[in-house]
């Protein structure tokens, strides 16, 4: 029996998984005398005989009354506008063809006109007056090499199909040749169940930031445009309470509604929306038009561009109030001589940072930045830090034990969310967290390899100059505490629960809700890039708010920036690991964006290209 079809519908699927097979049983269904047209976005390549066959095999089993289209780029949306039925196979090689006419693979930043085509499909298929069925290849289920021109096709890949699917009335996934239904509304990690009661709390109770009701609905997190909607559902790694007792505060945090208790909530990965793509395809169109020569900017440029998207605004403004904030904790594993540092001097560091002696605190006072030291897992406590937010006493052993129980876990990820609230409630425009953890690397690069899939030797560093047996010592912590996070490999909080620490999970949530919040940080050091890795598991999308200060001495943090996309801006060598190149990064930002704000125009200025054959020296 043919499955009846929606008004607009996106299958999905992996590589010879049947897809294409059933979007056509889809529309086999309708009258006889409905004239189907086919949009066949794959172009012909010359001498590629394999390929000719595959098109010549769809071909031939499509009713011979079907019309056939070969439409690319923004031919497709200008396609969807006629009337249907319409079959669209296939999204992924439609994208393929547009970034290949962008140059997009060798352009130092996704061209303007990418985006542009993206949004016109989008509203086209949103528009499309139907029935339309668009096939797609599903992210993760092909080949895609692991280059960087893999990783950009794979993120704008799943972007494509995310914004597809918001706006069709089904989306069906194809495995195997047999179809799987998926349920409406769902966004990653949004389970698909009833909703359960909650008891209401008074308005004078509600705390800040609002932890959201069980069940809200996830189409509510975003607009077909990427951005977040202001709703406690579009809160990243959304605390989804279960019914039950009372909670028990965070200490220094805003409380838990008494309906609540933190060991009874769950944590669900929400989509972060993306920087606002008119202000980027404006802020490259400026840029373009500067009194220079094409391309003149060059990195700094890209930035500008960079930061035009995460205000939403172009030309963007200058970052005028950046803030370091240094959380002070502690590892058990650091006992086992992991470090070229004992383990109390974790308490000592926070000490001097608090003193304003620590390298980071002395580069933030020559960039203008305000620093906060944060106590969020210290043993005896630091003189300086703030001790209200503390989550835990240190941590397991994570070669022996966990790092911490699954209530501290999530204690860890509210305080980090309630941190970064704290901070861009103050005013922040500008992130940069860092922590002060002696021993931090081991449980760092264990996460790295864990999410990456790396071998315990390819992400084992030298950090703070341990000798060579200190190194062995390390590989093989980092060794047993990787087969104590195997079973957890697809729960990136119960990672962190595993073989991270306090401060890792503080970081991860603190960079989430930044992202949500649509304030931008820089990264810097293998403990932040860590974190990082499993924010943008939780919170998807919010890789695109981040920028790398600099590439780590740490194999592991290599790793990071492949997986995250993310260039480093300064290559110094920097090893402190405390974010002092993430804030020698910021006059680069401040220039970058004062660039594209005040400099002159090619055509203001005068300052354009002329004759070749000019006289010398004219331009000089």
């Amino acid at each position: 029996m043919t499955p009846p079809v929606e008004l607009r519908t996106l299958v999905l699927g992996g590589t010879r998984s049947g897809k294409s097979r059933h979007a056509e049983e889809l529309l086999e269904g309708l009258p006889c005398d409905a004239a189907v047209r086919y949009l066949a976005t794959g172009r012909r390549i010359p001498g590629d005989t394999d390929w000719d066959a595959r098109i010549a095999a769809h071909a031939a089993r499509r009713p011979a009354h079907w019309t056939t289209e070969e439409v690319v780029g923004t031919e497709l949306a200008t396609a969807l506008a006629r009337p249907g039925p319409v079959l669209v196979d296939d999204l992924a090689t439609w994208l393929t063809g547009v970034l290949d006419d962008a140059g997009t693979w060798a352009a130092p930043v996704v061209p303007a006109g990418v985006d542009a085509a993206v949004d016109g499909l989008v509203s086209a298929v949103a528009a499309a007056p139907g029935p339309l069925v668009l096939v797609s290849a599903e992210t993760g289920l092909g080949v895609v090499p692991d280059t960087r021109a893999g990783r950009l096709f794979r993120d704008r890949l799943g972007e494509l199909n995310a914004a597809v699917a918001r706006v069709c009335d089904d989306v069906v996934l194809v495995v195997a040749g047999r179809a799987l239904a998926l349920p409406p509304g769902g966004t990653a990690g949004t389970p698909a169940v009833a909703p359960a009661p909650v008891t209401e709390v008074p308005a004078a109770e509600t705390p800040e930031p609002e932890v959201p009701a069980a069940g809200i609905a996830a189409t509510e997190v975003a607009d077909p445009a990427g951005d977040v909607a202001g709703t406690p559902a579009g809160v990243p790694g959304a605390v989804v309470p279960a019914t039950g007792a009372a909670a028990g505060a965070v200490a220094g945090a805003a409380p838990t509604p008494d309906s609540v208790s933190e060991s009874d909530v769950e944590i669900v990965p929400v989509t972060v929306g993306r920087p606002d793509s008119r202000s980027r395809r404006e802020a490259v169109a400026l840029v373009d038009g500067l009194a220079m020569p094409t391309g003149g900017l060059g990195r700094l440029g890209e930035l500008g561009v960079w930061l035009a998207s995460c205000q939403g605004v172009c030309p963007p403004q200058a970052p005028v109030r950046a803030r370091v904030l240094l959380l002070a904790a502690d590892h058990g594993i650091a006992a086992n001589g992991v470090s070229a540092y004992p383990p109390e001097v974790s308490a000592v560091r926070a000490t001097a940072a608090a003193a304003g002696r620590l390298p980071v605190t002395v580069a933030a006072r020559a960039a203008g930045a305000t620093v906060r030291v944060v106590d969020v897992g210290l043993v005896s406590g630091a003189e300086g830090a703030e001790p209200g937010w503390l989550v835990a006493h240190g941590t397991g052993r994570i070669d022996r034990e966990d790092a911490l129980d699954g209530e501290r876990a999530t204690t860890a990820w509210l305080t980090g969310r309630r941190l970064a609230d704290a901070e861009i409630d103050a005013g922040a425009d500008l992130l940069i967290p860092a922590t002060l953890a002696v021993g931090v690397t081991t449980p760092a690069a264990t996460l790295v390899a864990a999410v990456t899939g790396a071998e315990p030797v390819a992400v084992v560093g030298r950090a703070s100059g341990i000798d060579d047996r200190a190194w062995m010592r390390k590989a093989v912590a980092i060794r047993d505490a990787l087969r104590r996070a195997r079973p957890h490999l697809r729960d990136p909080l119960a990672l962190l629960r595993t073989v991270g620490g306090t401060d890792l999970i503080v970081l991860a949530g603190f960079l989430a809700r930044a992202a949500e919040r649509k304030v931008p940080a820089v990264l810097d050091g293998l403990a932040v890039g860590a974190a990082a890795l499993l924010a943008d598991e939780l919170a998807p999308g919010a890789k695109d708010w981040w920028v790398a200060a600099q590439p780590s001495t740490e194999p592991a943090a290599t790793l990071v920036l492949e997986h995250l996309s993310l260039v480093p801006l300064l290559d110094l060598a920097v090893r402190t690991e405390d974010g002092t190149a993430a804030v020698t990064a910021l006059p680069l930002l401040v220039t970058a964006a004062r660039l594209l704000a005040e400099t002159g125009t090619a055509r203001d200025t005068g300052v354009v290209p002329g004759d070749v054959t000019a006289a010398a020296g004219a331009g000089r």
